[in-house]
């Protein structure tokens, strides 16, 4: 398990976790994204929203502000995500996506991925992984021209 999940291993989800205000929850802490440091991110929380050994993977929700966005990274592992608030675009691979509420973005293993809210709300997604999952992989030099080659995702990750 990579450092991000440590904190995150909790007891059985309960039968019902109700929303106590819009996308914040009974019992569930609202976490950083990331250690500060290190990984370029911006105005982005996480909460663990169902973590249960008997199946094996969570359900995080990840929230950004106006303007913020998540790290440019890829894993071994795949993700399912759905926009839950708001709208913005997003990277998958080497497409940049516009979305919105209810939209299903699927993250193939090994794919370039970032999503950055508009610049005028904020924007939240469910994010479905393995309970147990590699560090992420962050783009190296080689990466990012290779990333860049594309006007359209060059302009996206601006990094």
């Amino acid at each position: 398990m990579d450092e991000s999940n440590k904190d995150q291993r909790s007891a059985p989800t309960p039968a019902l976790r109700a929303e106590r205000e819009h996308c914040r929850w009974d019992k569930v802490d609202v976490m950083q994204y990331k250690q500060e440091g290190s990984a370029p991110f911006r105005d982005i929380t996480r909460q663990v929203l169902f973590d249960d050994p008997q199946l094996a993977a969570q359900v995080r929700y990840f929230e950004m502000q106006a303007g913020g966005y998540s790290t440019l990274e890829r894993h071994q592992h795949m993700h399912a995500v759905m926009i839950l608030r708001g709208s913005g675009r997003c990277l998958v691979g080497d497409r940049v996506l516009d979305v919105r509420e209810h939209d299903l973005i699927n993250i193939p293993a090994l794919t370039w991925h970032q999503f950055r809210a508009g610049d005028t709300a904020p924007m939240g997604f469910l994010c479905v992984v393995n309970a147990v999952r590699d560090k992420p992989q962050l783009p190296g030099e080689a990466d990012l021209k290779t990333l860049r080659a594309d006007p359209a995702v060059a302009a996206f990750i601006r990094a």
